[in-house]
Parts: C-alpha cells; sequence; structure tokens
C-alpha cells in the first residue's frame, strides 16, 4: 500500500487508515489535557468520576428515531458545547461550570480515543471513525 492510499477517503464519510489513528491520538491528547486542567480545581476526583459518563444521556434522543438521535448524540458529542461553556465558566468565574466542561470535554476525547465518533442518521454504529461492519 501506498503513502498516498493511507489517505484516500473511503468515500463512505468514515476515516479510515493514518488519517482515523491521528483523531484517536487527538482525542487522547485531549483527554489528557482536560483531565489534567482538571486537576488544577479544587472540586476533586469523586466530582470527575460521578459526572465523566453524563454526556453519554445524549444517547436517549435515540428513543425517538435515529435522526433525532443522531442530532441529540453529536451535539452532546462535539467539543463546541463544552467549549463554549469553558469559556463562559471562565470569564464569569465559575469554577464549578469550568469543571463540569473540562469534565465533559474529558469525556468526548475518552470517546474518540476509543474510536466512538459523531454518529449518521442511518445507523447507531456508523459513525465518522468506525464504520457500520
Amino acid at each position: 500500500m501506498s503513502f498516498e492510499s493511507k489517505f484516500e477517503n473511503s468515500g463512505s464519510g468514515v476515516v479510515k487508515g493514518v488519517p482515523n489513528l491521528l483523531l484517536r491520538g487527538e482525542g487522547l491528547l485531549v483527554l489528557i489535557a482536560a483531565t489534567f486542567a482538571y486537576s488544577q480545581t479544587t472540586l476533586g476526583w469523586p466530582m470527575f468520576a460521578a459526572l465523566f459518563f453524563v454526556p453519554d444521556v445524549f444517547i436517549l434522543g435515540y428513543l425517538h428515531n435515529s435522526k433525532t438521535g443522531s442530532a441529540v448524540y453529536n451535539l452532546g458529542h462535539t467539543y463546541l458545547v463544552p467549549g463554549v461553556l469553558l469559556l463562559f465558566a471562565h470569564a464569569k468565574g465559575q469554577s464549578t461550570l469550568l469543571a463540569v466542561s473540562l469534565i465533559w470535554i474529558a469525556h468526548i476525547g475518552f470517546d474518540r480515543m476509543i474510536g466512538y465518533g459523531l454518529k449518521y442518521e442511518n445507523g447507531f454504529k456508523l459513525t465518522h471513525l468506525s464504520p457500520d461492519e
């Protein structure tokens, strides 16, 4: 396999090969950075553990249908929402909100690291990082 072929788009909307590994590596880096930033707060590890998987409640959108489910899940699993929350919390000096946003960001990094990506409408298992095979 040539170097160039490792970077070809599969045409399926799924990132494969080296780009997939790079995105997973970015997820690991985000997980580490957000966890380190959280360690600098005074809120303690029980809060981190208690809230780490809370973003997964966005999966409940799938109770309605796949289209709604993927939209709701993706809303909770993109860095946009917790990133804006982080900026707001920092600007307003809201330490608890800042900590929550860091936990949320760490969760998304963890998901990306293990290959859970943003969902497509046509199947829960079909994400930008893991094909529905």
